[in-house]
């Protein structure tokens, strides 16, 4: 048997450091850099679109810019600007007539430039704010663009940007040559350019010199087809017409591409229906025009609850029409897309939410996926915001203007916060302050959710190594 090994104390060397042998270890300790608030993503936002306005501002401002004598109205400027760039629609001055064909072409490149900007431009500025691409900056970025993957963020962004270009490019020769029986040459190629721009962006803005936006082709089925089609086709973004074109069948597009598609749809039913039902009576909107030009004007204003394009005013309209159209506006389209609002997506996770709570589920589940509880929270502040962002801009409103009806007010706040651009018609009629209003919160409705989930992504879980203790509150 053999034992256990044990060494013996002469084995056993034990070495003591001599005190000369100490040697002091000098340590430099590098200061952490912290990043530059100055080119925080969510400023750099906020500066693109800024400089965007400023310039359309001053562009506009110009003598050669609209028709008459010495400089435009600084406010007329601003306000125009502020709309094409954020793709309202909202409107001071009648932009067929007072605004000269200079001052159109620069209301068509606010409008470009703006729409693609909410999908690509912000993404570019994310890249070029740094040299180095970190993991936060490209999940800022895969927010944005609303892409499912960190890599390949470059060519994404050239695939996004030549798709709208081609879209637009499809609609613009369309409408020229459709226009080319209506106008001159020169004119039916310009209507054609700037309408196929405006409709894709989702943007509302015509350049005929016939007022009431599109009245005068409410019954050609070729110019309202296509522009309803570019208006649908940019509010439903880039992601879900992709899934779709590679269409594999319903059950295998994502779960983003159906709710989306199926909300989209259940939106579209009822505000046909709502419109139909709500004017079919009245004079001045359905009341005098056949059972197909109603049923199609009614979808037409469906579809537009994006952008603001209208065969007719909502002055004319009556207010339970009005009172629907503020929630199809409020939604607004796709994420990703140029379309404004809460998003199609936002409202499609509370409704499945809501619907999960009602049969005592504790997660949320939507076509057989499970919806991540952050994403629920998200969507209610979302909406949460929204909500106090109408509210509190429409107090300001009634405190400037006294004679006009709540609900009037109430359209025009919902319209600006939405980048939709319907209106009652009191927008050139509202006080200065009113419009200056507006003008913020057309720019806040713009950029004011891309700034909340890039500053949400761009901070570090400071609580992600601990939690605490759950306590249950009462509620209802």
């Amino acid at each position: 048997m053999v034992g256990k090994w044990k060494p013996k104390p002469a084995d056993v060397v034990v070495r003591r450091p001599r005190r000369d042998n100490l040697r002091p270890v000098h340590i430099e300790l590098t200061p952490v850099r912290e990043p530059s608030t100055v080119l925080n993503p969510s400023l750099v936002l906020i500066y693109a679109f800024a400089a965007l306005i400023a310039i359309g501002t001053l562009l506009l401002s110009l003598p050669f810019s609209h028709h008459g004598d010495g400089f435009a109205p600084f406010i007329d400027a601003l306000f125009t600007a502020t709309s094409a760039a954020t793709v309202t629609g909202l409107i001071v001055q009648d932009t067929g007539t007072y605004w000269t064909l200079g001052g159109q072409a620069v209301i068509l490149l606010l409008m470009f430039i703006g729409g693609l900007g909410i999908m690509t431009i912000v993404s570019t500025l994310f890249i070029l704010a740094g040299q180095r691409i970190s993991l936060t900056q490209r999940l800022v970025i895969r927010e944005t663009v609303g892409t499912a993957t960190f890599t390949d963020i470059t060519a994404i962004t050239v695939r996004i940007v030549v798709w709208a270009v081609a879209i637009q490019l499809v609609g613009f020769l369309i409408l020229a040559i459709r226009f080319a029986f209506v106008y001159e040459p020169w004119e039916a190629v310009w209507h054609g350019l700037f309408q196929g721009v405006s409709g894709f962006n989702n943007a509302g803005f015509v350049s005929f010199p016939e007022a009431n936006s599109l009245l005068e082709f409410r019954s050609d089925r070729i110019v309202i087809g296509v522009i309803a089609l570019l208006i649908l086709i940019g509010s439903l973004s880039y992601w879900v017409i992709d899934d779709v074109v590679r269409w594999r069948g319903f059950s295998r597009l994502t779960l983003n591409s159906k709710l989306v598609l199926v909300f989209t749809g259940a939106l579209l039913l009822i505000g046909m229906l709502g419109y139909y039902l709500g004017e079919l009576g009245n004079s001045k909107t359905l009341g005098e025009l056949s059972v197909v030009e109603q049923v199609t004007d009614s979808l037409f204003h469906s579809v537009n609850r994006t952008s603001g394009f209208s065969t007719g005013g909502f002055n004319d309209t009556r207010e339970e029409t009005n009172l629907l159209y503020m929630a199809l506006m409020f939604i607004g389209g796709a994420s990703a897309s140029v379309a404004g609002g809460i998003k199609v997506n936002t409202f499609a996770i509370i409704v499945f939410a809501m619907l999960g709570a009602f049969q005592g589920r504790p997660r949320t589940v939507a076509f057989g996926r499970r919806v991540p509880a952050v994403q629920i929270i998200w969507a209610l502040v979302v909406v949460s915001i929204g909500f106090v962002g109408i509210y509190m801009t429409a107090i300001v409103l009634t405190f400037f203007e006294s004679d006009y009806h709540i609900v009037d007010l109430l359209f025009e706040t919902v319209s600006a916060i939405g980048t939709v651009g319907f209106s009652t018609g009191i927008t050139a009629d509202l006080s200065l302050p009113s419009q200056i209003v507006l003008a913020i919160a057309m720019f806040v409705g713009r950029v004011g959710p891309p700034i909340a989930i890039v500053t949400a992504l761009s901070r570090p879980d400071r609580e992600g190594m601990f939690r605490y203790t759950k306590e249950r509150v009462v509620l209802g």
